[in-house]
């Protein structure tokens, strides 16, 4: 078990948090306690937890209260949340998701059902976590990708302005007393080379133009991060 990941259990039965927190912490969670929902808040910007096992019916402020203040805060929305109840309605139920929780579970629970539901909303959420950061990585290659393309063509333009001078140089220096086979000594390595390097850049700039097509053929059917999230909640919450 990872002993890096912090739990709130946030509770106002009193034997429900000392039950957390004797089972979790002997799993190897850091655990952090609060029996109020008001506090809840306050417990998470000092915390920092990685899950919030949170109870509904709490004084101060109930458990979907809280849920919409944290997912509503970019601070702390990437927080998993797991809400406790002992109201078994689907709207209930319902409810708890639309404010942004990760899973809910019916009071009385079993705790092996629910150390199995915090090892599976831990998982998702590195899953997510792991999908943001390859997100980030593909946008970042395709704004050097496009960057490439604008260089492309500036080093082209450079190329041309070369050639151009290459022409001046034969112009300039045809007089009678230029020996041609010297002149021809001097540019022919330069002409060459700038042939070659244009084919180069021919073959570049085709490798980006094909890369830059299937990127947005790819496009097309992309799924931004949050609505892949809120796909995969809704699907996992209907398959219960």
């Amino acid at each position: 078990m990872n002993t890096q990941k912090k739990i709130l259990v946030a509770d106002d039965e009193i034997i429900n948090l000392q039950f957390f927190d004797v089972m979790l912490s002997k799993l190897g969670f850091v655990v952090e306690k609060c029996d109020n929902g008001t506090d809840v808040i306050e417990k998470v910007k000092k915390f920092h937890p990685d899950l919030i096992i949170l109870d509904n019916i709490m004084p101060g402020m109930t458990g979907r209260e809280v849920a919409k203040i944290l997912k509503n805060d970019p601070n702390y929305k990437d927080i998993s949340i797991i809400m406790l109840s002992a109201l078994d309605d689907v709207k209930d139920k319902v409810a708890g998701f639309e404010a942004g929780v990760d899973d809910y579970i019916t009071k009385p629970f079993n705790f092996t059902e629910v150390l199995a539901r915090i090892n599976a909303v831990l998982r998702n959420r590195a899953l997510f976590a792991q999908i943001a950061v390859r997100e980030i990585r593909l946008n970042l290659a395709e704004e050097l990708n496009k960057d490439l393309k604008e260089n492309l063509s500036a080093f082209v333009g450079h190329i041309d302005e070369l050639d151009k001078a290459i022409e001046i140089i034969h112009t300039t220096t045809s007089g009678e007393n230029a020996n041609p086979q010297d002149l021809s000594n001097l540019v022919k390595p330069v002409s060459e080379k700038i042939i070659s390097v244009r084919k180069q850049i021919a073959v570049l700039d085709a490798r980006i133009e094909k890369t830059i097509n299937e990127w947005e053929n790819l496009k097309k059917d992309e799924i931004g991060l949050p609505v892949l999230e809120s796909q995969i909640r809704k699907f996992l919450h209907h398959s219960e």
